[in-house]
């Protein structure tokens, strides 16, 4: 009995012995299921991101004349003289930021494109429609045109200030559509301010880094190690070597708001602007005697519904407030802890141009449209109409002239008229300045001048 309780009490050691061996030593790993060391943070951010990385290029380049025009020479015309008759021009790149198809670039990357195509990462070609772009931070919004209810791969947005001194951050483009661009190094200042040509740019506190920013990578993300967007990369700083610039996520999320809302996208004056960005839908503006400040919206209130609708995000909620064929549009905002309904009405701008001048005016938006009149393209506003008595009529103007400012403000599109009529009270004077085209035999006689206009 004795040696049979011994050897249960052995038995007892070794198996309470093996059990803590057991939890002490470390389990050797099955074969094939070791973790791969190269696969760090880097490497998972760029396997998430890179999807969302697209190359944006057109057939033909519109001239324009500004800040980067020649950053633009200096990178891209010794391969446009080398170019194959109708091939495409490779401009940058771009990040998509929704899965309905939005993109987001430079404004000098799309501003000379006349058509655009977006090249993904997985080679697909998708021809894109520029909504606008904000001339202040470079920023320009796409969208892709597709049929049926494609998704993409759509990028995540960092918070505002989310920004480590040092920090490692990615820069990645899809230069001339030949496949993805990814450059590594640290976030080396927050608050840069590049000059080009003597010239400080309008574009305050852009990002730096050491992370290279090739001219074909501009408009493509600049991104932490989360795999969250940060920057747009923008420019290299020729005069020294490593360092890049990005414009901030802020500024990128600011321009957005100016950029998706329904003055632009739709023409309809709507009169406020919600923050957009990973943020709760906060209204952040509303201008004074709008739709949106009569119906009783206020700086502050947080948008819960749209019609009836919750919208996921702000490019949805500005497609929601879009969406109303009769231009009225009601939103459920929480304000002071309680929820309430305020409904606006928006105003076509041209409607409000009208109402001021007298006269209706469209926007050359076609080519053989502005051709069929002897202008360019966005060179002015189009009078296509004169109301007889009206103020527009008691100053002479006529129909086919074309209003190309308005008290030295340009007006190529119909938001930069309606713009500069707003703050205009009844009776005040206002100068267009206009042009004139007159066909005479084979000849085409063309006027400058100013007509001084009393608004009502």
């Amino acid at each position: 009995m004795r040696n049979a309780n011994s050897f249960r009490c052995r038995a007892a050691w070794l198996l309470a012995l093996a059990g803590w061996l057991s939890n002490a030593l470390p389990a050797t790993p099955l074969r094939g299921a070791e973790t791969d060391v190269r696969r760090d943070a880097t490497v998972a951010a760029i396997e998430k991101l890179m999807p969302s990385v697209v190359n944006i290029a057109t057939i033909e380049i519109v001239e324009y004349t500004d800040p980067f025009s020649r950053m633009f020479r200096e990178f891209w015309d010794p391969y446009y003289r080398h170019r194959e008759a109708d091939a495409r021009y490779s401009l940058g790149s771009g990040v998509i930021i929704d899965e309905d198809g939005y993109v987001l670039t430079n404004l000098h990357v799309v501003r000379r494109a006349s058509r655009v195509w977006v090249k993904l990462a997985d080679g697909r070609e998708i021809e894109a429609k520029a909504i606008v772009g904000n001339t202040r931070r470079d920023v320009a919004l796409l969208k892709l045109i597709t049929k049926g209810n494609e998704k993409f791969r759509a990028v995540k947005f960092a918070q505002d200030d989310d920004l480590l001194l040092g920090e490692t951050v990615l820069a990645l483009g899809n230069p001339f559509g030949l496949g993805g661009s990814v450059s590594r190094g640290i976030l080396s200042s927050k608050n840069r301010r590049p000059p080009l040509e003597n010239e400080l740019l309008d574009v305050a506190d852009w990002l730096q880094t050491d992370a290279a920013i090739n001219p074909g990578s501009s408009g493509g993300p600049l991104t932490n190690l989360k795999g969250e967007l940060i920057g747009l990369n923008v420019a290299i700083y020729r005069e020294g070597h490593g360092i890049g610039f990005a414009i901030p996520i802020k500024q990128v999320t600011d321009a957005l708001s100016e950029i998706l809302i329904p003055e632009v996208t739709k023409s309809l004056w709507f009169g406020a602007r919600i923050k957009s960005g990973p943020y709760p839908l906060r209204v952040t503006d509303v201008e004074p005697d709008s739709p949106a400040a009569q119906a009783g919206l206020q700086k502050g209130d947080v948008v819960a519904q749209v019609n009836g609708k919750v919208p996921k995000d702000f490019i949805h909620c500005t497609e929601l407030i879009n969406d109303n064929p009769n231009h009225e549009v009601t939103l459920s905002v929480r304000r002071d802890g309680g929820l309430r309904n305020v409904t606006a009405r928006m105003v076509p701008l041209a409607q409000l141009v009208r109402q001021k001048l007298g006269a209706s005016v469209q926007e050359l938006d076609k080519d053989e449209q502005a051709e069929r009149f002897g202008f360019r393209r966005s060179e002015g506003l189009l009078v296509a109409d004169v109301e007889p008595g009206g103020p527009a009529d008691r100053a002479e103007l006529q129909r086919g002239c074309l209003i190309t400012g308005i008290d030295g403000q340009t007006t190529p599109d119909l938001l930069s008229a309606a713009s500069a009529l707003l703050g205009k009270r009844r009776g005040e004077r206002v100068e267009l300045n206009v042009v004139v085209r007159r066909q005479r035999g084979a000849f085409v006689q063309t006027r400058q001048g100013s007509i001084a206009v009393r608004v009502r």
